[in-house]
């Protein structure tokens, strides 16, 4: 990536794991990077202190005013927007009767609105450029869900789905749009701080308690490089003819892979019904 010519960069949820790594990287090029945290001064000091090219902003993202604020921050210092990554997330898992209205709707703000919000503001940008390209951190979760994360995947197939419609609609604009799909990595995402369990969870969902058990256990223990992950989305943004749909890591193609043949399968076994409801 050295000899990458310098682009600016806006990253969301960039104090802690993916999100730091991809920033320190970029800054490591030389890249121009402005990144959003709720401690603006925590994240200057994990980068190693202020920078000429690098911008620590405050963003509510489920807040629409907020986001815009931060994103007119961004072209006030840099002049410019070429690659939007999403990366902020919030983990939820439980059965649906066991989470609360107010917990699943944080949820989606953050993991869908979030995106929404700095799509909405970013794409006017880019339009006028005639280039762009949005980067939205999904999950395989988003592609095949595992017992018990029932609201998260949720969340992050709305994510995929809105991002495969986006790479059409914007294509003939010149803009770009990926969804990464990524497995388990040794980030924060599996601990408290950044996981919401249920806090009255129902006997009767064993399912569900084995499947959150056996993941927390892997926390710390996940196969995925966060450092790997986030020099591949660095150089997606450099991609002049990048995926629509990126997996990352060994427990992400392998769950895709079978999900495929699954749905296969299931297409083909019931073809006849399918196409019975035909004129």
């Amino acid at each position: 990536m050295q000899n990458q010519i310098q682009k600016t960069w806006f990253v969301t949820g960039a104090s802690k794991g993916l999100g730091l790594a991809i920033i320190k990287q970029l800054l490591a090029a030389n890249q121009k990077v402005a990144a959003t945290s709720r401690n603006t001064q925590e994240l200057i000091n994990a980068v190693g202190g202020a920078q000429a090219n690098f911008l620590s902003l405050y963003a509510n993202l489920g807040d629409d005013t907020s986001v815009n604020e931060a994103i007119t921050a961004t072209l006030a210092a840099f002049g410019r927007l070429d690659v939007l990554i999403n990366n902020a997330g919030y983990g939820i898992g439980g059965s649906l009767e066991e989470v609360t209205d107010t917990e699943i709707r944080n949820a989606f703000d953050i993991n869908v609105f979030g995106t929404v919000n700095t799509i909405r503001h970013a794409l006017p940008v880019m339009r006028q450029q005639q280039s762009g390209h949005i980067i939205n951190i999904s999950s395989i979760a988003g592609f095949t869900p595992a017992s018990g994360w029932a609201p998260y995947a949720a969340t992050k197939f709305a994510v995929t789905g809105l991002t495969q419609a986006l790479a059409d609609d914007v294509r003939s604009l010149g803009i770009h749009a990926t969804v990464v799909s990524p497995g388990g990595f040794r980030t924060s995402f599996l601990t408290e701080e950044s996981l919401a369990l249920p806090k009255n969870p129902i006997p009767a969902y064993t399912a569900i308690r084995e499947s959150h058990a056996k993941y927390l256990k892997m926390n710390g223990a996940q196969g995925g490089d966060p450092e790997k992950a986030a020099a591949r989305m660095i150089e997606l943004g450099f991609n002049p003819n990048p995926p629509v749909q990126l997996f990352l890591g060994t427990d992400a193609y392998n769950r895709a892979t079978a999900q495929i043949e699954k749905l296969t399968n299931e297409i083909e076994s019931n073809k006849n019904i399918t196409l019975s409801t035909d004129y």
